[in-house]
């Protein structure tokens, strides 16, 4: 038996807007909390942190309870989501260290367009003639993008080069987790595979982690640190939320926008503080193709509602 969306289609499209702006500044800030912090430790403390929210908030609802009903196949499909979200939590603040917001931003979008392969493939969504176009459209952008980043990769480097090879591989984890977490919402509502997700992820990245760190943050970074934490509750829970109303596909195609959004708050940051962020280097070849991935996400998200309603 497979997951069938709700229909709660605005809902979803809501959720999936709000999942893109979290994303979108998102790597603004774990750029400037790598200044001090490393990945292990920041990506630990943001799961434990969603961690000790969300059993204090099951725990005030009563519904701590609910696990007893998973089987032995489903605890698998927990541990299998939980070690794609730890890689695709520690591979992307890699990438981001390596390379810039930005262009970790826009390389993750191959994520979304694999999603909505996978949810075509695996999950049966249709896709019509007006989505088709608009994946076709997206996949042209990423391919105007790529090759201009590419361009700017080869001058900037190996590491820059190693940074943006490893958002790849993170797209390949990211589109996996994300399907298995679908399957998961047959057993457990969007809540409660999430807690189990960050507890179990706070756990196998204790070893790792270097808590005593956290003691020399001066205001701005603990202020830094705190959105990166609670943008990992409210993202992933809009993300999940957004998958139990809307097709996998669909929010694939919103999530599609957040290369814009990135560049837009990475200008916006470095107009702000300078000395903080390094704007990004993009061509007008660039840019251009970062349009055309909104656009087709445009065409692919409401092309295929009207034909759903029609």
């Amino acid at each position: 038996m497979l997951h069938r969306a709700s229909g709660r289609w605005k809902l979803g499209l809501l959720l999936a807007l709000v999942t893109a702006a979290c994303w979108a500044t998102l790597p603004v800030a774990l750029k400037m909390s790598l200044a001090v912090l490393d990945p292990m430790t920041l990506t630990w403390f943001r799961f434990a942190f969603a961690a000790v929210f969300m059993l204090i908030w099951l725990g005030l609802r009563r519904q701590l309870g609910d696990y007893r009903a998973l089987h032995a196949r489903d605890w698998r499909w927990l541990l299998a989501a939980t070690l794609l979200l730890i890689g695709n939590y520690v591979g992307y603040l890699l990438g981001v260290q390596f390379t810039s917001p930005g262009n970790a931003q826009l390389l993750i979008q191959l994520a979304p367009l694999l999603m909505a392969l996978g949810g075509i493939w695996i999950f049966k969504e249709r896709y019509v003639l007006g989505q088709w176009l608009g994946l076709a459209v997206i996949a042209s952008g990423l391919a105007f993008f790529f090759g201009d980043q590419l361009h700017g990769a080869v001058n900037a480097g190996p590491v820059y080069v190693l940074g943006s090879a490893i958002i790849g591989l993170v797209s390949v984890s990211w589109a996996a987790y994300a399907l298995i977490q679908k399957q998961l919402l047959l057993k457990l509502d969007s809540s409660h595979i999430m807690t189990a997700l960050y507890i179990f992820s706070a756990l196998l990245l204790w070893p790792f982690a270097h808590p005593t760190r956290l003691f020399t943050l001066d205001g701005l970074h603990w202020s830094l640190l705190g959105y990166c934490a609670i943008n990992t509750l409210v993202a992933y829970g809009a993300f999940a939320e957004a998958l139990a109303h809307w097709q996998a596909s669909r929010v694939s195609a919103i999530l599609a926008t957040t290369p814009l959004l990135c560049l837009a708050a990475v200008g916006l940051t470095h107009s702000l503080w300078p000395a903080a962020i390094a704007p990004e280097q993009v061509t007008a070849f660039g840019i251009f193709g970062a349009l055309l991935v909104v656009i087709g996400s445009a065409l692919s998200s409401l092309l295929g509602q009207t034909a759903k309603e029609s």
